[in-house]
């Protein structure tokens, strides 16, 4: 597991051991940071099952301006603190030990780009997007991209928020939804796009 690219391209991850974590694959992972790639450079930034702290990490080494990462697991932010040391990426980014809706609902930060990739199959990102959705984390025209099974369905979102479009690689699907003013502002390109 690696940077891929950016200011600590090349740089070796440090992962969990077990199960619980699973990283994204650099593929995905490239494929994912392809399709946000213009809403990075100088924006806010907030990994929420932050893991290994590995997307985070390549939103800031290509230019996020600052990444808050939050995972429950003591050993998990030890980790991704590491990770960010190693990085030389330490002085953007803020590590929060805790659970996902207590920092989403406690929190009175707001961002630019959401990235969520939660345990597959589970509801836990359909809670973390209508919370997100619910009580209006993400900035004027921010952007939540998300990553789980191919088999999942995507939750239905509060306005102004949408689904903007699908993405499939393999047995791995992403979703962008984007906040927008409203629904004359949405656009029109919902649909999906198979690798």
């Amino acid at each position: 597991m690696r940077v891929i690219t950016g200011t600590a391209r090349g740089r070796k991850l440090k992962e969990l051991s077990g199960m619980e974590t699973r990283p994204t694959t650099d593929r995905v992972k490239e494929a994912m940071f392809s399709i946000i790639q213009f809403e990075l450079e100088g924006r806010r930034v907030l990994d929420l099952f932050g893991g290994t702290g590995q997307l985070g990490i390549e939103a800031l080494s290509r230019g996020a301006e600052h990444c808050v990462f939050v995972d429950i697991r003591r050993e998990a932010v030890s980790l991704i603190r590491d990770n960010l040391a190693h990085t030389g990426l330490t002085d953007r980014a803020k590590v929060v030990q805790g659970d996902y809706l207590a920092y989403l609902t406690q929190s009175k930060e707001t961002f630019d780009v959401i990235l969520l990739d939660p345990p597959y199959g589970d509801e836990i990102i359909k809670k973390a997007l209508q919370t997100i959705t619910r009580i209006d984390k993400l900035s004027e025209n921010g952007i939540i991209i998300c990553e789980n099974g191919s088999n999942f369905d995507w939750p239905s979102v509060f306005e102004p928020y949408a689904l903007q479009k699908e993405y499939q690689y393999g047995r791995i699907k992403l979703a962008l939804y984007r906040r927008s003013l409203g629904a004359a502002q949405q656009g029109t390109e919902q649909g999906v796009e198979s690798e």
